[in-house]
């Protein structure tokens, strides 16, 4: 996931589904993704989500009704989304996103059962007036 080469694939189409909260990528080799936001939010590429190296992962909780307010596209290499809970750092290349998309069932259960691991949930929670708060992180510890 370095960059472009001869073996990258990349996409040729690109949509968000803002309704659905998803976005679907079409690649040249006739692959195709839809990928929610939610899932792209908590796997994002991100210093701040996935740290410096392994076991610095910060599990991303409260992120089920994220938003995607805008992309850019970065170069002719990647997109970087800015979510609705204010994360725009992360840089999503085309080989970065085709993993995601073919790994998506296996990364998915992996996040759900972390999360049931750490006591969170996808849902944010409501601040003591009742008032939803911002979404949370919570560091995985090192092993």
């Amino acid at each position: 996931m370095a960059g472009l080469d001869k073996q990258t694939p990349v996409p040729t189409r690109i949509v968000v589904h803002k309704q659905s909260r998803a976005l679907e990528i079409e690649y040249a080799d006739g692959r195709q993704f839809t990928l929610p936001f939610e899932f792209l939010r908590v796997y994002s590429p991100s210093a701040e989500v996935r740290g410096h190296g392994p076991g610095q992962e910060t599990l991303q909780v409260g992120k089920r009704d994220v938003d995607v307010a805008e992309i850019e596209q970065v170069g002719h290499y990647a997109i970087q989304p800015t979510f609705s809970d204010g994360h725009s750092s992360g840089i999503y290349s085309w080989d970065y996103l085709y993993w995601l998309g073919e790994n998506h069932d296996q990364l998915w259960d992996d996040y759900l059962r972390r999360l049931q691991e750490a006591g969170a949930s996808r849902e944010a929670q409501p601040a003591a007036g009742g008032a939803p708060l911002a979404a949370q992180a919570i560091s995985r510890p090192r092993h």
